[in-house]
């Protein structure tokens, strides 16, 4: 999961009062011009302005640069993450027009960049497809950064032009000639606007990976200078490539990925679709990626819902005419039929309706029928041309169908039982439950042991701090049949705690609280319970991940204390740091190490791990659901030769093991 937490901070905030204050009248009302407004609500157009806003950042610029690809225009683009923080693009296309627009009276590189809804994309004149249709893209980018640098060449010459934090810093220049054609643009994010302006090498490179694949014959080079990472992304089969690298080593369940193309008029509307399906042998867990004019949409939206119409009704037909079925088999639901699964559905069209800035979610409804014929249609006939394998991927469903029956009786079982229904099995014995019944306001700290429940039992603000302690360490549920996970005491109480129910049974509006808490101890034992329970949380209860409310707290490693001079430190290499530093010429400081929660003190667990003012909790998040699930089958799955190659050539990076 590494990569994939942010800090949260707590800042104290001036009350407001619900009466008084100054008057509301005309000169009440406030109106932003131009790039303020972006700078005032930045989330509005990025999302956020943690690490998934900063990094839209770097999406918006290649996208435009991949944009003269689909025009065309440009066959390689470069992107490096320089070591000042800054990052730089560079593409081969046309270069963005430098000429003095007629409306606006500046150059028209100027008014890109500057101005809101501004571009070349609305008319689908210079681009019949594109990403980037808001226009806001590259101008949000410039407002957001602290400088930003373009570098155009066209017509045989170099211009260059400045901004900083949106504000012409330096005007358009000829610079030199060129007899090449392009843009280079370089920006700076602004460090008072993004909570940690840190590019992750890891995570740009992904991206850029899936965009060649998307894109077969692109070449994308990637240069990480802090560290001297180089890669170079080319593909030529495109999506058939893509979904062998979304099964990475599984063995196929079918030899070669089943490839859809379409492409036809709807309405005036040049509409085209490419899908590529497999299955893997050996997981079951749904991999698919979706894409709007090379633009991944991660809530997906209609051509995804097409696809899995299209997919589940096709399949099932099919297999009724061919007597697929037993007599009395029910027909296959779409989990059924998509466990397993490695798909990457592609779709290109002129004007592409998304929900938000940040296209997450396609709402064009032309396209859902669009991909659902086209499904039914080429995947009818692959099906017909080849029988055996439907009928092994018919099987794979079925088997597929008795473990969810298995597992929803299993749930049944028990909920009757009363271990999962709130109401009528009432909350552990063991959980200290707060006095607020607000769950915005109430958290759940998931603490190892009675000991260091004890501790944190009189140290938490019992008005909004609930304390659960566990008995040793959680089940792996990586491992465990269903029937064995319903059955550990351990995550019943959990699962009583927290209140929302399980899988798909998940109800948010039963959830007691709002920020749940894994609080173990600073070493190698608590960090494998910390792993033990984000397996459970990322398995059984994925929807408190994603909306934000699981949390790992950040308890102090060793305690330096010289006179009234106190600090805590996290890591060996933060002590050392202390040491050299706030205890210099202190005299001699015998460092305390916290071996477990336990040995601290109430006032001290308060203090460094639980005190809203001063604490540190760790989001967690899943970036990258995909590596995210490789990861967890790879560490707390059932393949020890997998787990322990991982181990030998990842060892050397391990620090501050405690042996």
């Amino acid at each position: 999961m590494r990569g994939n937490v942010s800090r949260l901070t707590t800042k104290g905030a001036a009350p407001v009062s619900a009466k008084g204050g100054a008057s509301y009248d005309a000169s009440s009302i406030s109106v932003l011009e131009g790039l303020e407004a972006v700078r005032k609500r930045p989330g509005m157009y990025i999302g956020s302005t943690d690490s998934g806003g900063l990094h839209h950042l770097v999406w918006e610029v290649v996208d435009n640069a991949v944009d003269e690809h689909l025009a065309g225009h440009a066959q390689r683009i470069r992107l490096a993450v320089r070591t000042d923080g800054g990052v730089e693009v560079t593409d081969d296309g046309r270069g963005i027009p430098v000429a003095k627009h007629a409306k606006e009276r500046k150059p028209a590189v100027e008014v890109v960049l500057t101005k809101l809804h501004a571009g070349g994309k609305f008319d689908q004149q210079s681009y019949a497809v594109s990403g980037g249709l808001h226009g806001v893209g590259v101008s949000v980018v410039n407002a957001l950064s602290e400088r930003t640098e373009v570098e155009v060449s066209r017509d045989g010459v170099r211009h260059a032009m400045a901004f900083e934090r949106g504000k012409r810093a330096r005007a358009l220049e000829q610079v030199g000639k060129s007899k090449k054609t392009g843009t280079v643009l370089r920006f700076w994010p602004d460090t008072t606007i993004f909570d940690d302006p840190v590019f992750e090498g890891e995570r740009i490179a992904t991206r850029l990976r899936e965009t060649a694949l998307l894109n077969p014959g692109l070449r994308i080079d990637f240069v990480d200078e802090r560290d001297g990472r180089e890669e170079s992304f080319r593909f030529t089969r495109g999506l058939a490539d893509f979904v062998r690298e979304l099964s990475g080593d599984d063995e196929p369940l079918i030899p070669r990925p089943i490839e859809i193309h379409r492409a036809e008029e709807v309405n005036g509307q040049s509409l085209a679709c490419d899908i590529a399906v497999t299955w893997s042998g050996q997981r079951n867990d749904e991999r698919m990626r979706s894409y709007v004019n090379v633009i991944r949409t991660a809530d997906g939206g209609a051509h995804e819902e097409g696809f899995r119409k299209g997919f589940t009704g096709t399949l099932n037909r099919w297999g009724q005419a061919n007597k697929a079925f037993k007599k009395g088999d029910p027909a296959l639901t779409g989990d059924d039929l998509r466990e397993g699964l490695r798909a990457v559905v592609s779709v290109k069209m002129p004007d592409p309706q998304f929900e938000g800035q940040t296209k997450g979610k396609l709402g064009s409804a032309v396209m859902r029928s669009f991909v659902e014929r086209a499904v039914n249609e080429a995947l009818g006939e692959w099906l017909d041309q080849n029988p055996t394998l439907g009928r092994r991927i018919v099987k794979r469903a079925q088997v597929a169908a008795k473990a969810r029956e298995a597992a929803r009786q299993a749930r049944d079982l028990t909920r009757r039982k009363g271990l999962l229904d709130q109401t009528s099995s009432g909350l552990p014995g063991k959980l200290a439950d707060c006095s607020s019944r607000n769950p915005a306001e109430c958290e759940l700290y998931i603490v190892e042991g009675d000991s260091a429940g004890g501790s944190s039992k009189l140290a938490r603000d019992r008005h909004t701090q609930a304390i659960l302690p566990l008995r040793g360490k959680v089940l792996n549920v990586e491992r465990a049949q269903m029937q064995k996970v319903l059955a550990n005491a351990e995550i019943q109480n959990l699962v009583r705690a927290i209140g929302t129910g399980i899988g798909d049974d998940f109800d948010y509006a039963k959830l007691r609280y709002h920020k749940v808490v894994i609080l173990s101890d600073a070493d190698v034992d608590g960090g494998h319970i910390t792993t033990l329970l984000l397996t459970f949380f990322y398995r059984l209860m994925p929807k408190l991940v994603d909306g934000g409310h699981l949390f790992v707290a950040q308890p102090p490693l060793w305690l330096l204390r010289k006179g009234d001079l106190v600090r805590y430190a996290m890591t060996d290499r933060e002590r050392d740091k202390l040491l050299r530093t706030d205890f210099k010429n202190k005299g001699k400081v015998e460092p305390q190490r916290f071996k477990g929660l336990g040995e601290m003190n109430p006032q001290q667990l308060w203090d460094t791990t639980m005190d809203p003012a001063t604490r540190t909790l760790l989001r967690v998040s899943v970036d990258d659901a995909q590596h995210a699930d490789e990861t967890f089958g790879l560490l707390m799955g059932e393949s020890a030769a997998d787990r322990r190659t991982w181990i030998e050539a990842n060892a050397r990076y391990a620090d501050n093991v405690d042996v």
